[in-house]
């Protein structure tokens, strides 16, 4: 008869567990330090762990979420470009749809030419038909 060797695989996955639950909570923590964003993804890749594992675990989802929540507006404020910046990048945008704009009608009236030009020398080309004796 085998031995039940059942007690020693729970306490080794209860320590998977605890060193999992450790390396997120510590992860976080440095996440933030480092003024990484807080996301679901960040943080199993930072704790080394899943993120459907992260997922099973309630209070480091909610610790997640208000941390996030707490630093968002430090995060947006950094990141956000200036109304300056946006009306600049609106100028050059329509700047550069009127250039296109200028070159889509060049452009068809060069084919408009080149098909005016291939018909005409079409019509030269083709021989005329003699009416029979």
């Amino acid at each position: 008869m085998r031995a039940d060797n059942t007690k020693h695989l729970l306490a080794a996955a209860q320590h998977r567990s605890d060193d999992a639950r450790r390396r997120a909570a510590h992860a976080i923590e440095q996440l933030i330090a480092d003024r990484q964003p807080l996301t679901v993804a960040g943080l199993a890749r930072a704790a080394r762990v899943s993120r459907s594992w992260l997922y099973t675990q309630p209070d480091l989802l909610d610790q997640l979420q208000r941390r996030a929540s707490d630093n968002a507006t430090v995060s947006t404020s950094a990141t956000r470009a200036s109304d300056a910046s946006l009306q600049r990048r609106l100028e050059l945008a329509h700047q550069r749809i009127n250039q296109q704009t200028d070159e889509i009608t060049r452009l068809r009236a060069a084919l408009a030419r080149a098909h005016g030009d291939l018909r005409a020398a079409t019509v030269l080309a083709a021989p005329t038909a003699r009416p029979r004796p």
